[in-house]
């Protein structure tokens, strides 16, 4: 079939080793390409979906030579996964157009060397879009993921179209086959198993699909997907308690401790905010100070402040907390500012600069000002220094600078 004509202004900037080693470029360039897709998609689905099959095929080539390491890059094209494969699965399109793409996604996927897009294997079903199509992929892919999985995989088989394999036959609810191969397989590799599990969720066998996902723990397995596994097979059985005492806080886990504290709420919204929060503090010991975001997003500012005074907590973090309300709560900014001051004398921070001390100091000054207490302060922050100044002079001598420049003024 024919590909819409549409000129795709990513299309042009992902050349095979189109970036150098840094992965800054990159980064932007994929954010960039999935906007634009997206932003098509909202007018016309198909070449939307067009739009993302050509992305998928040409991202891993471009991005060959960048440095992964950090692995930036690597979560940036998961995320482009993860949003363009329902643009694609949700095309309205003829079995002739579908079984197109799916040819030109596996190319792609059986010659990606770094790996970029090997997360497409888990939604090959989803692709398929039909149980029909699902099924005849699973009918080309069955026997060699067979030899596969079977016992003699150890003698150095490998297909690389297993998980697509597994997918499909979820997919096409050929359960009994899938839990055969599994069985068959013996292995309890996670990324294999939790097709079996969801097949068996989607069987309404829920406390055996808990179990055979509890059983699938082990070296060098996910607990946190697992978790957020079974906790969704509870949640989507209607059993939300059982679900977030088992595995809601786990299961939310997020690059940030603020987005952690959303993804729970976000799943529990009947919960209160407050008890969420102290049910992740006590799961984190020694990081309460790192909650400090979580309670002031969710307006709890008494707790924020107890929070970022029982362990360290990023002065710069404070500091725009700081800044942010000096007219609408100056006794919170005072506070907060405060804190910025004690935790960057005790020599704590990411890439500490004199500004940021300064900035620290004004914040809470300023908050200092509105409530009419600034003489009563300054004497706060010179107990400080003769508490805190001496592992850290460098930064004390900033602060007494300041303060030697206030009153002077």
């Amino acid at each position: 079939m024919t590909e819409p004509t549409h000129k795709w202004t990513f299309r042009a900037r992902f050349r095979r080793h189109a970036f150098g080693w840094r992965s800054q470029t990159a980064v932007k360039r994929v954010n960039e390409a999935v906007r634009e897709i997206l932003k098509v998609t909202r007018k016309n689905p198909v070449l939307g979906a067009e739009g993302a099959v050509i992305f998928l095929e040409k991202v891993s080539p471009a991005l060959e030579q960048v440095d992964s390491s950090s692995g930036a890059i690597g979560n940036t094209v998961n995320r482009a996964i993860e949003s363009l494969v329902p643009v694609i699965a949700g095309a309205r399109v003829d079995t002739e157009q579908r079984q197109e793409w799916l040819e030109r996604l596996w190319d792609a996927y059986q010659e990606d060397q770094m790996p970029y897009i090997e997360r497409l294997g888990d939604h090959w079903g989803e692709l398929c879009a039909s149980k029909e199509e699902a099924s005849r992929w699973a009918d080309e892919l069955l026997d060699i993921t067979r030899l596969d999985l079977g016992p003699d995989s150890s003698t150095g088989t490998f297909f690389a179209g297993s998980i697509n394999c597994l997918s499909a036959l979820l997919k096409a609810e050929r359960y009994e086959e899938l839990f055969d191969l599994l069985d068959y397989s013996g292995k309890k590799w996670w990324w294999y198993r939790k097709f079996g599990v969801r097949a068996l969720a989607a069987t309404g066998r829920t406390d055996e699909a808990i179990a055979c996902a509890e059983d699938s723990r082990g070296l060098n397995q996910p607990d946190g997907l697992i978790s957020a596994e079974c906790e969704k097979i509870l949640l989507d059985a209607g059993c939300s308690e059982e679900a977030y005492q088992r595995y809601g806080l786990q299961a939310g886990w997020a690059h940030t401790y603020l987005a952690w504290f959303r993804n729970v709420a976000k799943k529990y919204p009947d919960r209160n905010a407050e008890e969420i929060l102290d049910d992740l503090v006590a799961f984190t010991p020694g990081d309460e100070g790192k909650w400090f975001a979580a309670a002031r997003h969710a307006g709890l500012f008494k707790k924020a402040i107890e929070l970022a005074e029982r362990s360290p907590c990023e002065p710069k973090t404070l500091t725009r907390a700081a800044r942010k309300y000096v007219q609408d709560r100056p006794e919170f900014a005072l506070e907060v500012g405060m804190l910025a001051l004690r935790w960057l004398l005790e020599g704590y921070g990411y890439e500490i600069r004199q500004l940021d001390v300064w900035a620290a100091y004004r914040a809470t000054m300023d908050a200092a000002t509105e409530l009419d207490t600034t003489e009563e302060n300054r004497a706060r922050i010179r107990r400080m220094l003769q508490t805190f100044a001496l592992p850290h002079p460098e930064i004390a001598r900033i602060i007494k600078t300041e303060l030697q420049g206030d009153e002077e003024d």
